[in-house]
């Protein structure tokens, strides 16, 4: 049941979504009566788009859930303040938290609790942006991307990179130099998000499924 929170004069109140375990300020969204609802009964974060004015889950198309722990609202009962626990990431760019830049405009370290440990996630970070782009490749297909080529050839190319990267991946590790491994596993990250991507199953179920076996 909802206490006696005050709606604007569009029916809109912002939400700040915080990381229950760390207090780290993940995001900040609005939510109308039906999306706080929606909220309260589904414990998922529901809220309101403005520019395509309809209600949208966090996560539910990239599987970056937030599980809701706890709902208050300010002294002004105009904010809200929602506590959860967040499966990968919030922010679309890829960020663990959308507050990634300081004033000045300069990318800030993040850093994401764990029960056991509090760690960077400052690089972590890039395999979502990349995953981005490669998503992005996929729907628009634009000419002269190695990443529509890949596409546009199918599983059977996509699986052939991928073993080639990985005998080179191999063939690197055999050798005493570091650079040349960090760059052949890079490369076999790369085509095994695009190989992802193929299949239509997102990063964070690889991390959903990786964080069980922990």
């Amino acid at each position: 049941m909802i206490g006696k929170v005050k709606f604007d004069e569009k029916g809109l109140m912002p939400a700040i979504i915080q990381d229950i375990n760390s207090g780290q300020v993940l995001m900040m969204a609005y939510m109308n009566e039906e999306s706080l609802n929606k909220t309260i009964e589904t414990n998922k974060t529901w809220f309101y788009s403005r520019s395509r004015q309809e209600l949208w889950m966090k996560g539910e198309s990239s599987g970056h859930i937030q599980d809701v722990k706890k709902i208050m609202y300010d002294c002004d009962a105009d904010t809200l303040l929602i506590q959860v626990e967040q499966t990968g990431v919030a922010c679309h760019t890829g960020h663990y938290s959308c507050f990634y830049n300081d004033i000045e405009g300069n990318e800030i370290e993040e850093t994401v609790f764990d029960a056991d440990n509090i760690y960077s996630k400052e690089s972590a970070a890039i395999l979502y942006e990349l995953q981005e782009i490669i998503q992005q490749r996929k729907e628009e297909m634009p000419e002269g991307s190695y990443t529509t080529y890949l596409f546009e050839k199918g599983i059977d190319k996509i699986l052939k990179k991928v073993g080639e990267e990985n005998a080179e991946v191999i063939i690197a590790a055999k050798n005493k130099g570091k650079n040349e491994l960090i760059y052949e596993t890079s490369d076999l990250i790369y085509h095994l998000l695009v190989l992802l991507a193929e299949k239509d199953i997102e990063l964070s179920q690889i991390l959903t499924e990786l964080r069980k076996r922990r």
